[in-house]
């Protein structure tokens, strides 16, 4: 991995002792991008899928089909940017309701996928189909408009944890208490927060590492619904919980694909470790950032 622009952030902005405990927290990812022509690709957004034989294709009960948003071919995945626990080898595909077709009574207030409500999880849903498994090409329910197929090819890079979360609080400042705000910020940490802030500006499409959050780490959001909600930032159960979920995916809003969550936000796939290394992605949570 050549890319270390975060490090490379922390080595000029901090002094020695905060930038090597800032630099431990740093975790590899994969990031996807348009294919180039004639650039191998190891994913793609949009499109249709190619579903087990027997399998139906996903859906929320009461509201209709999901729309397929992305497929992800694990085994041409670099894997010096994922974790021993990712699968190293069939396919990841990727569902989500998107309001189209929506067969529900209740408007689009019952049609909005929350972690906080499990009666929308069937909403958003992760099929692992592993490596050999016969598959056949799964047309596009009535009612749904397939998004344009766009091929991605893969990059390592390194990626960084939200300033908000537990464990940069403890790095830079010591100890688990709210972070300081604006005015309150200790002036040898605002060199390197206003760098940051310049350097984490594109969201783009990512695999594992940790998220590129719209606003706010998504870590936070995902743990405050699994511990029921009522939880606020710097809580010790909320920092605790944040730090036993991890990102399987994020995916941007996409002009090619004609993909655009809210106001060009992007969705975020949240799991816990074990249930990854499980294989069990009826387990992971979706929260939408705009």
């Amino acid at each position: 991995m050549t890319d270390d622009r975060y490090s490379r952030l922390a080595a000029e902005h901090l002094p020695a002792d905060l930038a090597e405990r800032w630099i431990a927290l740093l975790r590899p990812c994969v990031r996807l991008r348009r294919a180039a022509h004639g650039e191998r690709a190891v994913a793609a957004l949009g499109g249709e899928p190619d579903l087990p034989a027997g399998t139906v294709w996903p859906e929320w009960p009461g509201h209709g089909p999901l729309s397929f948003i992305a497929s992800v071919r694990c085994a041409e995945l670099p894997r010096a940017g994922l974790t021993a626990a990712f699968p190293q080898d069939g396919t990841l595909l990727f569902f989500f309701f998107d309001g189209q077709g929506d067969e529900g009574d209740d408007g689009d207030e019952g049609s909005f996928v929350s972690p906080h409500d499990p009666g929308t999880w069937a909403g958003a849903q992760v099929l692992y189909v592993p490596e050999g498994t016969p598959v056949r090409r799964a047309g596009t329910p009535a009612g749904l408009e397939p998004y344009p197929r766009v091929e991605l090819a893969a990059g390592v890079e390194e990626s960084a944890p939200d300033v908000w979360l537990p464990q940069v609080r403890q790095a830079l400042q010591g100890d688990g208490g709210h972070w300081p705000g604006p005015r309150d910020t200790p002036a040898r940490l605002r060199p390197f927060l206003r760098a940051f802030q310049r350097l984490r500006t594109r969201i783009g499409h990512q695999l594992g590492g940790h998220a590129v959050p719209v606003q706010g780490p998504v870590e936070y959001e995902i743990a405050n619904a699994a511990l029921g909600g009522g939880h606020s930032w710097g809580a010790p159960a909320l920092d605790r919980e944040a730090g036993g979920w991890v990102l399987l995916a994020q995916f941007d809003s996409d002009g090619d694909a004609k993909m655009s969550w809210g106001d060009t936000g992007a969705l975020y796939w949240l799991i816990r470790p074990e249930h990854l290394a499980a294989r069990r992605f009826d387990q992971a949570r979706v929260t939408v950032q705009c």
